[in-house]
């Protein structure tokens, strides 16, 4: 989810539903709870080398970050969430299409907001960092405004839907709908969607921690809209580049987002 930068809840729903939202709220569009030192990767020194230029192939494609990582499967788009250290907050986006045996560039790059304590190889719920690593794209894509015109399903919220961020519940790192109006069963940093209306006008769920899911391992980690400050574990774009990779992403070409920093990221 968001393990983002918490934005304040705009609506008001019923008195026992504030309550579980003062109680509860804590996600992607909330502020993160706290910056604290930026970690390093187990094992891995920070660096402060700029994003990388990939070497020469030798296959007569273009030479790039999309033709220097490890592996992308079977993959046609790719996603690329790269910095320039595990303690940086700042992150380049970019959109690759294979073209045959190449990837070429398809958009961007734009400059993202990452977890406010950088990237880790080892994420946990509540550290308020970005889980290096390649994941798919959820099936789903959820969001405040309309439909902007994406190609996969495409959930318009509504009062009641929350992200279950709670670690001991059994429905943990899912979409949950609870009747407006009534408190969640579950509890955690458990997300409210319908009122961050400003981090969430549309967002792609990244499918980290989910097969299989593991507890207190992270949850709710989306790819949302800019909000002006380091997140709590989710990538940020401008709106209008956010709607742009959003309507592009075809799930038929099995897309998939990278994420780390330039250090790690071509070994993914």
């Amino acid at each position: 989810m968001m393990k983002k930068s918490r934005g304040r809840a705009r609506q008001t729903a019923t008195a026992v539903l504030a309550v579980a939202i003062v109680a509860l709220a804590s996600g992607c569009g909330a502020q993160a709870r706290q910056v604290g030192s930026p970690p390093t990767s187990e094992g891995a020194a920070p660096t402060t080398q700029p994003p990388s230029t990939a070497p020469p192939t030798t296959t007569g494609c273009p030479s790039n970050l999309a033709a220097s990582l490890a592996s992308t499967g079977g993959s046609r788009q790719l996603i690329t969430v790269e910095a320039a250290s595990f303690g940086t907050t700042v992150a380049t986006v970019a959109m690759w299409q294979r073209d045959g045996p190449c990837w070429e560039a398809a958009g961007g790059p734009w400059t993202a907001a990452i977890g406010s304590n950088g990237f880790s190889d080892h994420h946990r719920e509540g550290d308020d960092t970005t889980p290096t690593g390649i994941y798919s794209v959820g099936p789903t894509m959820y969001g405040n405004s309309p439909n902007p015109g994406v190609r996969y399903a495409y959930h318009q919220l509504v009062c009641g839907d929350w992200w279950d961020e709670d670690p001991t519940s059994a429905e943990y790192n899912t979409f949950q709908h609870v009747p407006c109006g009534q408190a969640p069963p579950f509890g955690g940093a458990s997300e409210p969607l319908w009122i961050e209306t400003t981090a969430y006008p549309s967002l792609a769920f990244v499918d980290y921690n989910t097969d299989p899911v593991v507890p207190y391992a992270g949850s709710a980690i989306f790819v949302h809209a800019d909000i002006g400050t380091p997140t709590a574990g989710c990538v940020t774009i401008p709106l209008t580049d956010l709607d742009q990779l959003l309507r592009w992403l075809d799930p038929a070409d099995s897309p998939v987002i990278v994420m780390g920093p330039t250090a790690e990221i071509t070994h993914f």
